[in-house]
């Protein structure tokens, strides 16, 4: 608009042509102004989940994890990646687990949570996120990002290619192909990731349900522990963990985790060394399709070793003769990990050592004194009677008292937990 005055109009309707261009140009203003604010408010609510959603826990958790390491994905992101969630890799009680791909060539896991409560969600979301999200290892699953939405709750990992090991354990036919070096190396790695989480986080994590699904393999073959649901953070100047309830699989679970006393890191190394025994012997522990003697894995370990028959346990497992010195250290290890006293367990940091043949193995001694049917074996000439106890200062006795069920594995062979 010009600013010199039009010589053909009034001084009258000069000023309202004046006022009425103010006016377009004020609406105009308004107009982007409120567009502006729509858009932003729109971002806003597509980028942070509703306020009313987050309780005021998982509000802070989530602000608290962004100053981490971990990326914080939107549901729309993770759905692009996984082509809506159309690849099912495996599903369980604690949700279904989907492949994706990232534009920029990443495959990667995206572990859908869903539970019966909106509280156990929100639990193990926060045991994840904040025990593998603020640790790296080689030999622990990579956590890559969250996404935490009223539509969705879940959580990216790196991909693993080769699954996890129960199906490289228990298939037959594929089994076989994979010889007990590789198994050894695998058994090696797993224990190399435990004792990091337990010995040289600046918080030391238990993970509480080490088992053969809970390990996953890579391309190569090389073993990382994944699945922190269940994981809890604790102070290294607090001795035992106080818990309500079970926790764990029954089977790999420490007898100490199904009773109401304090626990201690040491419930990793018995569920390790139950692993220890499917590894070695490339079976599940138990298998009641076999001999009733051979039914429970580790008694029959134990009975042969005390017999000193494990060669012949050895040929029944198909273990060739070139890897009898592995198996038998991979057997002796297993035996020591699951003694039914915490503090007869050693430290996975030893564990390791002993697997590798850096240090000397002590003979295990019995550890199911529990199993009232148990037949003793003739005293060998030479056989070692003791066994040196790895006691540390997390370890001090546990309080047993009368006679407490064990787990369903147990209470299937008549076993009490005794008083001792």
């Amino acid at each position: 608009m010009s600013s010199t005055p039009d010589p053909g109009l009034s001084s009258g309707e000069e000023a309202a042509l004046v006022v009425a261009s103010l006016v377009i140009i004020a609406i105009k203003i308004v107009i982007v102004v409120v567009v502006c604010h729509k858009r932003a408010k729109r971002q806003s609510e597509s980028a942070a989940p509703d306020s009313r959603f987050l309780t005021l826990t998982m509000d802070k958790f989530l602000r608290d994890m962004a100053r981490e390491n971990p990326i914080r994905f939107t549901s729309q992101q993770l759905r692009i990646a996984t082509d809506n969630f159309t690849n099912l890799l495996g599903s369980g009680g604690f949700g279904a687990v989907y492949k994706g791909l990232f534009s920029n060539g990443t495959t990667v896991a995206v572990k859908v949570l869903y539970g019966y409560s909106d509280k156990k969600i929100e639990e193990q979301f926060m045991a994840e996120v904040s025990t593998i999200g603020r640790v790296h290892h080689f030999n622990l699953v990579r956590l890559y990002g969250f996404c935490f939405e009223r539509n969705l709750r879940a959580l990216v990992y790196e991909y693993m290619s080769n699954g996890s090991l129960d199906k490289l354990l228990y298939r037959e036919n594929e089994n076989k192909s994979i010889g007990l070096q590789r198994l050894h190396e695998i058994a090696v790695g797993t224990a190399r990731g435990i004792a990091y989480l337990h010995e040289e986080c600046q918080q030391r994590i238990i993970h509480y349900d080490i088992k053969p699904g809970n390990i996953l393999l890579d391309a190569n073959f090389h073993p990382k522990v994944a699945d922190f649901g269940l994981a809890k953070l604790s102070n290294r100047e607090n001795t035992h963990v106080t818990m309500t309830g079970g926790r764990g699989t029954p089977g790999y679970a420490a007898p100490e985790l199904w009773m109401p006393f304090p626990i201690t890191h040491k419930c990793d190394v018995y569920s390790f060394g139950m692993l220890l025994f499917e590894i070695a012997g490339r079976r599940r522990n138990l298998d009641i399709s076999l001999p009733e003697s051979q039914e429970w894995f580790p008694r029959w370990v134990w009975k042969k070793f005390e017999c000193g028959e494990l060669g012949d346990l050895m040929i029944m497992c198909g273990i060739e003769e070139k890897d009898r010195e592995t198996a038998e250290r991979m057997f002796k290890v297993a035996l020591l990990c699951v003694q039914h006293k915490p503090q007869l367990r050693p430290v996975m940091s030893i564990v390791v050592k002993m697997l590798e043949g850096a240090v000397e193995i002590p003979a295990p001694s019995n550890p199911f004194p529990h199993m009232m049917f148990a037949i003793p074996c003739p005293a060998l000439p030479g056989r070692a009677t003791q066994t040196s106890g790895f006691d540390d200062s997390d370890s001090s006795q546990l309080p047993y008292s009368s006679y407490i069920r064990g787990t369903p594995i147990m209470r299937k062979y008549e076993i009490e937990i005794a008083s001792t």
